[in-house]
């Protein structure tokens, strides 16, 4: 199986940053997909980046410019660098993380690591 945890939340001032990281552990296989989610309080999980089967980042409207995801191969390691917060942006952000090959493969959530923007 695949086992991610999440690090790196915490409070900060709008317009600052924080980079979160999410470490898999486990059986890493050949192929992987990766995203960063949110989910804010009394609203539902939503999906804020994401790297592709063939490499590529993709980037929900509202944080476009202002966040960054990618990954250290060596590390089985993701990041989402943000940005220019806005109180908006604050939420639980979770990891995902789906590895496969042509004969198995698993996908787990992180635990979910809270980010607060506020003055």
């Amino acid at each position: 199986q695949v086992q991610v945890v999440e690090s790196g939340g915490g409070l900060v001032q709008p317009g600052g940053s924080l980079r979160l990281s999410c470490a898999a552990s486990g059986n890493i296989f050949r192929f992987n997909v990766m995203a960063w989610y949110r989910q804010a309080p009394g609203k539902q999980r939503e999906q804020v980046a994401g790297i592709t089967l063939g490499g590529s980042t993709i980037y929900a409207d509202s944080v476009k410019g202002r966040f960054t995801i990618s990954r250290d191969n060596a590390k089985n390691t993701m990041y989402l660098q943000m940005d220019s917060l806005k109180p908006e942006d604050t939420a639980v952000y979770y990891c995902f993380w789906k590895t496969f090959d042509l004969q198995s493969g698993y996908e787990d959530w992180g635990q979910g690591t809270q980010v607060t923007v506020s003055s």
